[in-house]
């Protein structure tokens, strides 16, 4: 899952970046509201993490723009303001949720996780499909309840095709999702690398085969190769 962080706080906002990524979410990062505006334009996000205080352009206007612009990417304020006049403008504003300064990492996490889950209408923190298990909150996945030994770009990635089921994903879309802005060469065969490391893992020692190859298209998870 891919996540912007908007905020000008450089020390905060690369320390949210890497408690983030230790979960095994992709994170891009701008520093005013001017940029945060620029990813979007570029980028699909599955979560916003917004502070309110940017500089060029401050997050309440930058939150205004992505509605006006139709955007429906969940959004979580992350500021020092906690006066309720504030907390009531933001989700006036379409902010999804509100968390002040300071905060637990944690609970920061845990907001995030059921953003995700209520922009899927997913009531649950488990993913299946057939045999094929992942335990978000324990950051474990399992097939046929034996453990998967999984890196975390490894665990992102599985985690994107559990979320869509009997989707094929091209490998733009995989890249938009699974990694950050950072990725830039979507013409290499990283993503084809990866994809065989985790079809490995996964469906090697096991039957039947889940993970699934449509030629010139992309991948696609599913219990049935049709």
């Amino acid at each position: 899952m891919r996540v912007l962080v908007i905020e000008d706080e450089r020390r905060l906002a690369l320390y949210i970046k890497k408690g983030l990524e230790e979960h095994s979410f992709a994170v891009d990062v701008a520093f005013d509201g001017e940029q945060g505006l620029f990813c979007v334009a570029e980028n699909e996000y599955d979560v916003i993490v917004l502070d309110l205080l940017l500089p060029r352009k401050d997050g309440l206007t930058v939150l205004r723009e992505l509605r006006e612009g139709g955007s429906q990417t969940s959004v979580l304020i992350l500021t020092a303001r906690d006066a309720l006049a504030d907390k009531i403008a933001g989700f006036d504003a379409g902010a999804d949720d509100y968390l002040t300064k300071p905060f637990s990492f944690l609970e920061l996490l845990m907001r995030v996780r059921a953003l995700l889950r209520r922009g899927k209408v997913e009531p649950q923190v488990k993913l299946q499909v057939g045999d094929l298990s992942m335990d978000l909150t324990a950051h474990r996945a399992s097939r046929a309840g034996k453990p998967l030994q999984l890196t975390g770009k490894e665990f992102a990635l599985l985690e994107f095709f559990l979320r869509n089921p009997g989707r094929v994903l091209t490998r733009t879309t995989i890249a938009e999702h699974v990694w950050d802005y950072g990725f830039e060469n979507t013409f290499s065969n990283v993503i084809d690398v990866f994809v065989k490391r985790l079809r490995n893992k996964i469906d090697r020692d096991f039957s039947p085969k889940l993970l699934h190859t449509v030629k010139g298209v992309g991948y696609i998870l599913q219990e049935k190769e049709e």
